[in-house]
């Protein structure tokens, strides 16, 4: 039997808010990141993810069923699923577990997992917020914590100056990524290794706000300059009205400790960003410690490790705060497939890859055939360079309504090569971006007449979409009955 027989196991790792730029091995030297950079360099990098919506469920849901928000019906935070390609790994024989985010709704709804070990947000001390206890909270509970929030955070004195970014001042090991990437590998740790192959969905919760790396990681960064935001003046006045209200809500609430700015400068905006990136580095010491604990178990010769995140983060681009928007920081995202003898070191995917082609990925991987009705495509043949792949022409992500984004029904966004257009499905304005020429997406060219052919295209390719989405996915619920 060759490796190639042998079923592999599965570590599915998911981040929280981040953003493309964000791993130095495909360009980005202004974070460390050793572990993520092992990981390019030894697997398959896809450069060009999008995913199917800019918040937590609605992505997440898309990609753990394959199906874009409008068809799954997860299309904004707290919207019910409940079912997954997990049941049919778990059905096939694999142990499915879960450790960390998921932010399923109910927050510990199975999804075909055998068991979950559910952290939610970093903070969740917000009257609009369903209750829940998670693990962490227990964990912070026992050692007589109390868990930093946005409540604690404003009886700061400089609270109001600090876009979000704080120190993590109590243990290292009881920050919310230390804790899940420690407990994942208690996971690993006792798990009987040999009784089945297994799928691990490690859910780190950072490095979504607030941003509070430990001292450790943040002194690193305190001299460090980071790329600045891009945030013209013009480009915020001339942004779409949703938008405009989008930016007006976080200057109204402090969500998740972030007391947004319309004007932040150079030190605010330098300060955030050394905080964000601090945490992704954090996070990759994580990474790092979880493959020492699969090769000192003998299981990483036969383990397969993704990693992605769900979405990304404005950290100021475009005058925004976090996501809920369509500019690249916040749907384009990384996404690693690392698989030694199954698929090539070092490769580089730069064709247009949506987020929920994880699944069926993974699926492929595990040895299963995908459902027809599944949206996603499996990134395998892209990953393998197969001769008669044929790569999307499009990708698609879309946003309801919620109580963040208020001022629109539906957002949706297409993208090809060259062109993104969104639309808001009650206004008649939008954006239209030449990536090409504007990789920074600071110039709209929605009503430019020169450009009104590529506006058309791309507005019919939305259309056709949601016809043939309609027709491919007509039967998925009947599986689920």
């Amino acid at each position: 039997m060759t490796e190639q027989d042998i079923r592999p196991n599965v570590v599915l790792v998911i981040t929280d808010q981040q953003r493309f730029d964000s791993i130095a091995a495909l360009g980005h030297d202004h974070v460390d990141t050793p572990n993520l950079d092992r990981l390019v360099q030894e697997g398959v990098a896809a450069t060009n993810a999008y995913v199917a919506s800019p918040s937590c469920a609605p992505s997440r849901a898309s990609l753990f069923t394959g199906l874009y928000p409008h068809t799954s019906g997860v299309l904004r935070n707290d919207d019910r699923w409940s079912h997954s390609w997990v049941e049919d790994l778990a059905s096939s024989g694999y142990r499915c577990a879960s450790v960390g985010k998921m932010h399923t709704f109910p927050y510990e709804t199975p999804v075909g997992f055998h068991e979950r070990h559910v952290v939610e947000n970093k903070d969740r001390d917000h009257p609009n917020l369903p209750y829940f206890l998670d693990q962490w909270d227990k964990a912070l509970w026992v050692r007589g914590l109390n868990k930093p929030s946005r409540v604690s955070y404003r009886t700061r004195e400089d609270y109001a100056d600090r876009l979000g970014a704080f120190e993590w001042e109590l243990e290292e090991d009881m920050h919310a990524d230390s804790f899940v990437g420690n407990l994942a590998r208690h996971w690993l740790e006792s798990y009987p290794i040999d009784e089945s192959p297994f799928l691990l969905q490690i859910g780190f919760p950072g490095p979504h706000p607030p941003y509070d790396p430990p001292r450790r990681f943040l002194d690193a960064y305190r001299d460090r300059t980071m790329p600045a935001p891009h945030d013209t003046r013009e480009d915020i006045e001339a942004q779409p009205q949703p938008l405009q209200a989008l930016r007006q809500q976080h200057f109204d609430n402090d969500h998740d400790a972030i007391v947004h700015l319309d004007d932040p400068g150079h030190e605010r905006t330098q300060r955030q960003r050394q905080h964000y990136y601090a945490n992704v580095t954090l996070i990759d010491e994580q990474i790092g410690a979880l493959l020492d604990t699969l090769e000192q178990r003998g299981a990483l010769d036969n383990t397969v490790l993704v990693f992605t995140s769900d979405h990304g983060d404005a950290l100021n681009d475009h005058g925004h705060s976090q996501k809920w928007t369509m500019y690249e920081p916040s749907v384009h995202v990384p996404l690693i497939l690392w698989a030694p003898g199954r698929l090539p070191a070092g490769r580089r995917i730069d064709e247009l890859v949506s987020l929920m082609d994880v699944g069926p990925t993974i699926m492929q991987l595990a040895g299963l055939t995908p459902p027809e009705w599944m949206e996603a495509r499996s990134l395998l043949p892209a990953a393998r360079g197969d001769a008669d792949h044929a790569p999307r022409e499009y990708v698609f992500s879309e946003h309801a309504r919620d109580f963040i984004l208020t001022d629109t029904e539906l957002m949706t966004m297409v993208r090809d090569e060259r062109y993104k257009l969104v639309e808001f499905s009650d206004h008649a304005t939008g954006q239209l971006f030449d990536l090409a020429e504007d990789p920074h997406e600071e110039h709209d060219l929605f009503n430019d007449p020169e450009y009104a052919e590529e506006r058309d295209r791309l507005h019919g390719a939305i259309h056709r979409w949601w016809a043939q989405s309609a027709m491919h996915t007509a039967t998925w619920s009947k599986d689920f009955r």
